[in-house]
């Protein structure tokens, strides 16, 4: 069934309220009922105490003492709200019936001891019964006493409210059912006002926002989320585009380098030596351009998917030695120096492959930037678990500070440098920092030094 939002609110709705009144309805027709039937049945019983005043026995006889109370004229009609009487011995023997009773018995069980209640008819006139135990000094059953008046005043009132209660709940759900969808259509006004606006936003006009009510409501939270979302995809759209502008100025700048140093090349006959320093170049940008593909290959990997984090022990000290071994070409053609103040006994706990990879674009940019003949120092804080990656280089102005983990920035100093690279490795190391969840901090001042925040060591 495929109703609307409004139309399915106004039907669970009325579904609820139709439980909730027919509830209601059956406990207002059962307390019609027991207090109609209760009437009768305390008549009836006040009809027997009138009755049994008139009656006397002796052993297993029953004798009528006063017919007076017998031959009241309620007992001698049948028309108008009558009473029967009808008196039987042990054995079912009739002693005594009203007059209003003609031809007619009163129904009665010879198997009852006790007094009993239940519903009969006289003809066609329906009758509430009470049969009663009439017991001698013995306690013995000598004979019993029905009396019998007429219910076609409360069986009139009961089926009068049965029939209204059953043209009643229709028609209250019917009502209820279209008062709760004007009611429903007017709640959600300001919802269809939001699918509206937001139909409307595209990538032309990401900028807009939906339009929040007055009242801080569920709509309110609604339209909030919507717009923090839209705000979240406007930024991812400003980043794909500044990187897509970025990779292209990054790509061409080696591509440019290749084709220029080709052209070069082909303008004339040239000595062996020209040409191996020519291709010399053009290697470099290729093996470039090609570390900058695995690069962004990487950031991609790291965004698009799950990375699984296994931490385990890492023995930082043997760690970084290492590393330092990897390093040391390039150390030594800066003519530079790492030194580590690690103490031999250090552990971290942290994934080895990921570390390895963070340390190995910390340093490296260490090396990049730093100044030749300068130092690099590892130094680890036990006490709050902090390794710090220290170096003597030109350091970084405060206004280029907050944006060196962006993909490819680099300082208007890098550019203009003869220092080769397209500014992922920084952006690489916080991605996988902030995966291992690994606080990673950068100030400089003199030099630049990079801090380690670990949550957990031995």
């Amino acid at each position: 069934m495929k109703l609307s939002f409004r139309n399915r609110i106004a039907l669970f709705t009325a579904l609820a309220a139709a439980v909730t009144i027919g509830l209601v309805f059956l406990v207002v027709y059962g307390v019609v009922y027991f207090t109609a039937y209760s009437h009768l049945d305390s008549d009836i019983r006040q009809e027997k105490e009138e009755v049994l005043h008139n009656l006397r026995w002796v052993g297993d006889s029953i004798f009528i003492e006063h017919m007076t109370e017998w031959e009241e004229s309620e007992h001698l009609q049948i028309e108008v709200n009558p009473t029967f009487l009808q008196l039987v011995d042990a054995d079912g023997h009739l002693l005594f019936r009203s007059t209003n009773l003609d031809k007619d018995v009163l129904l009665f069980d010879p198997a009852l001891s006790t007094e009993a209640f239940f519903n009969s008819r006289i003809e066609s006139q329906r009758i509430r019964q009470g049969q009663f135990p009439i017991l001698n000094e013995r306690n013995v059953v000598i004979g019993r006493l029905t009396v019998g008046i007429s219910q076609e005043e409360s069986a009139v009132v009961l089926h009068n409210l049965r029939n209204t209660l059953w043209i009643a709940f229709p028609l209250l759900l019917l009502i209820l059912f279209v008062a709760t969808a004007i009611a429903a259509s007017q709640g959600i006004a300001p919802v269809q006002q939001l699918i509206r606006t937001a139909s409307g936003i595209s990538e032309t006009n990401i900028h807009d926002r939906l339009p929040l009510p007055g009242n801080k409501d569920e709509i309110y939270r609604l339209a909030t989320t919507i717009n923090e979302l839209l705000q979240r995809v406007e930024n991812g759209m400003k980043r794909e585009k500044q990187f897509t502008a970025d990779a292209s100025h990054e790509i061409r700048t080696p591509l440019t380098a290749i084709r220029g140093t080709l052209e070069v090349l082909i303008r004339k006959q040239r000595a062996p030596a020209q040409y191996e320093e020519k291709i010399g170049r053009v290697i470099a940008e290729v093996d470039r351009l090609n570390t900058m593909l695995e690069q962004l290959l990487q950031l991609a990997r790291l965004e698009n998917n799950p990375v699984p984090v296994k931490p385990a022990p890492v023995p930082l000290h043997d760690f970084l030695v290492a590393l330092t071994e990897k390093w040391q070409p390039r150390l030594s053609e800066k003519n530079m120096e790492l030194g580590l103040q690690i103490p031999p006994g250090a552990v971290l706990f942290a994934d080895a492959t990921l570390l390895n990879i963070i340390l190995d674009n910390l340093i490296g940019n260490a090396i990049k930037y730093g100044r030749p003949g300068g130092r690099i120092d590892c130094i680890w804080q036990a006490d709050n678990t902090v390794l710090t990656i220290r170096d003597d280089g030109p350091g970084i102005s405060s206004e280029h500070l907050p944006h060196i983990f962006d993909r490819f920035y680099r300082t208007d100093n890098a550019r203009s440098s003869v220092v080769q690279g397209a500014g992922l490795g920084l952006s690489i190391a916080k991605k996988l920092a902030d995966i291992s969840g690994i606080v990673l901090l950068v100030k400089s001042e003199h030099g630049t030094e990079v801090s380690l925040h670990f949550q957990h060591s031995f």
